[in-house]
């Protein structure tokens, strides 16, 4: 099977993007890249399958005024980069597929109004996710797309993982946890089984931090809890949002303080976690940076949580084998991995510290009980793979 399959994953206030040339099942990568910073200051990055810049330019708000222009232009730009070469499939990352999907699915009309009604499970990333899979099917009807869910690795997990202590009736209805990150996961636990079997054989933690956090316990490759639930609001403090609230402060909120659910909501995901916190910024390299003791709060108050979290997911595990971390921050702040570390450092966790500052593969001391590993994740190929195989088993991906 040979064909170029591209790779959407959109946010906020970007549209993330990877092209692969297909031969024989195995994705090479041709081009990456994003359109960053829409609405505001819209910019396109490209870079080849080596790193190096093939496109960088910046557009007016009038060009690119929203998700759906930025589309188009991505679009457009994506085929004059390819040439002769036609897109031949698109793998999507959509964060929330809901009670009905637990594994990646072929976009239609009916799959697309579903995924239009878990819009208010995922307020901040669902409609994101949909709005290039609309534009393209606009654009070219004829092009297989694939929805891959970040709530589907998850969907694995025993029955006491998933559920609230809420009434039945309302888990029956789809209020559950349902957790998130899950292609995430799924690359970097698929990883740890090709680099060390016998510990992917175990109990391990993998802790995805970044801009949004969370973390999740798998026994021989195998969800078994996370942090997240029935949004991504839940678990640890992120760049932006709460993590963990008691019900009871959000109830506060609106009877006596007068606030209405989406003013709760807002602050929620978009003024709260690190960013709450400090009040300076929800970076943690801006943090990390700063002398300022708000700066220092915020970063105790996230390595602290993430630390509990740990051990939480461990008491699951019964023991743990493996402490493995991913994502921006935990692939790339030794001084945040140092202080979650040190905080476990009751349960026999040991860093070696310079392997932690050099960001080595593995950088646990020859003493800890367990290991401990920086395990760079890969959202865009487990999309590919998956978007690759799906289609494989329906109709074969048209040659390029």
């Amino acid at each position: 099977m040979i064909g170029v399959v591209l790779v959407v994953n959109a946010g906020s206030s970007s549209i993330r993007f990877k092209l692969y040339r297909v031969a024989d099942g195995a994705p090479a990568a041709l081009l990456s890249g994003a359109m960053s910073g829409i609405g505001s200051r819209p910019a396109l990055d490209v870079k080849d399958g080596a790193g190096r810049v093939v496109e960088q330019c910046s557009f007016s708000t009038k060009e690119v005024p929203d998700a759906a222009a930025a589309q188009h232009v991505l679009a457009d730009r994506l085929q004059h980069l390819v040439g002769e070469a036609t897109i031949t499939a698109v793998g999507h990352r959509v964060v929330h597929g809901g009670p009905t999907y637990a594994e990646p699915v072929l976009i239609n009309d009916a799959v697309l109004r579903q995924l239009e009604g878990f819009i208010p499970l995922a307020p901040l990333h669902q409609l994101r996710n949909l709005d290039p899979i609309r534009v393209l099917r606009q654009r070219r009807p004829d092009l297989p797309q694939v929805a891959c869910f970040d709530t589907a690795f998850h969907r694995g997990q025993p029955e006491a993982s998933d559920r609230f202590a809420l009434p039945r009736a309302l888990y029956d209805e789809g209020v559950r946890r349902y957790g998130f990150h899950g292609l995430s996961y799924e690359y970097v636990s698929g990883r740890l089984r090709a680099i060390a079997p016998e510990v992917a054989t175990g109990r391990v933690v993998i802790a995805h931090l970044g801009s949004g956090a969370s973390l999740c316990a798998l026994h021989d490759g195998h969800p078994r809890e996370t942090t997240m639930s029935f949004t991504a609001l839940d678990g640890v403090p992120m760049g932006t949002r709460s993590g963990s609230l008691d019900p009871g402060a959000v109830l506060h909120l609106i009877e006596h303080k007068g606030m209405s659910p989406s003013e709760v909501g807002h602050m929620l995901y978009h003024e709260s976690g690190l960013l709450g916190l400090s009040g300076l910024s929800g970076d943690v390299r801006a943090l990390l940076a700063s002398n300022r003791p708000e700066a220092g709060l915020a970063l105790d108050v996230f390595c602290r949580r993430v630390a509990q979290a740990v051990a939480a997911l461990a008491v699951t595990l019964g023991g743990l084998d493996a402490l493995v971390f991913t994502a921006g921050i935990g692939e790339n702040a030794p001084p945040i991995r140092e202080r979650i570390v040190a905080a476990l450092g009751w349960t026999g966790l040991r860093l070696d510290a310079e392997a932690n500052r050099a960001g080595a593969e593995r950088i646990d001391a020859p003493e800890s009980r367990a290991e401990i590993r920086i395990v760079p994740t890969d959202e865009e190929l487990t999309i590919v793979r998956h978007t690759v195989r799906l289609l494989a088993r329906t109709a074969p991906v048209a040659t390029a």
